[in-house]
């Protein structure tokens, strides 16, 4: 008896992999800069997307003050940064490639949830899922809870998420991780870029696998 093979699912982050929140995400900076009166380089900011917004948030305030100073960020977030974000060249088509290959594609991400799916909204990009709050091996809780074989990032911590879900780690250097850094950490797969993906997918879906 032939076994029927797990239907396909994919993860992608967000920031930096589907999404170029920068423009957005500075602006988000400087206006919580100037309602705190704190000093934020926001251009310095926007060079290491990734890990929590706890972690930058410790780059500029005091331990006591980083829980409100997040909160504050999450509220402001919708009017500073959504509009100001643009798609990552290729995102459309590579959760299109995944669809037409008759997979769920999924968005795992350390963005607070709600600020993650209003990006996807705005831009257009449907997700099947989108699990937030999650970031480097954490992600694996949500890739292994929804089946995922291959999850592409932009950072190193991707890549250790994919790896702890038993997932293929599948990266693109678009964020703050080169290409050589990604392969060091681990990453079974280094494209140019999302435009690249529909045309490693189905080289990737051609492979007969057990």
């Amino acid at each position: 008896m032939t076994a029927t093979p797990a239907p396909l699912t994919v993860g992608f982050d967000l920031d930096m992999t589907l999404i170029d929140s920068r423009p957005g995400i500075r602006a988000c900076w400087v206006e919580l800069s100037a309602r705190t009166g704190t000093y934020v380089d926001a251009d310095l900011v926007v060079t290491r997307l990734g890990p929590p917004l706890y972690e930058e948030m410790a780059n500029w305030f005091p331990a006591e003050e980083i829980s409100a100073m997040a909160d504050l960020y999450r509220e402001i977030y919708p009017a500073y940064a959504v509009t100001g974000t643009l798609a990552m060249p290729g995102a459309h088509d590579a959760v299109a490639a995944v669809r037409a290959a008759g997979g769920r594609a999924i968005v795992v991400t350390a963005k607070w949830e709600p600020n993650a799916k209003l990006h996807l909204e705005h831009l257009g990009i449907e997700a099947d899922e989108v699990v937030g709050n999650l970031w480097a091996e954490q992600k694996a809780l949500a890739l292994r809870e929804h089946g995922a074989s291959v999850y592409v990032g932009d950072h190193v911590g991707d890549v250790r998420g994919a790896r702890t879900a038993e997932a293929l780690s599948v990266t693109v250097p678009t964020g703050p991780c080169d290409a050589e850094e990604l392969r060091t950490a681990g990453a079974d797969v280094v494209l140019d870029d999302l435009t690249a993906f529909p045309g490693w997918l189905a080289g990737y879906l051609a492979v007969p696998r057990a």
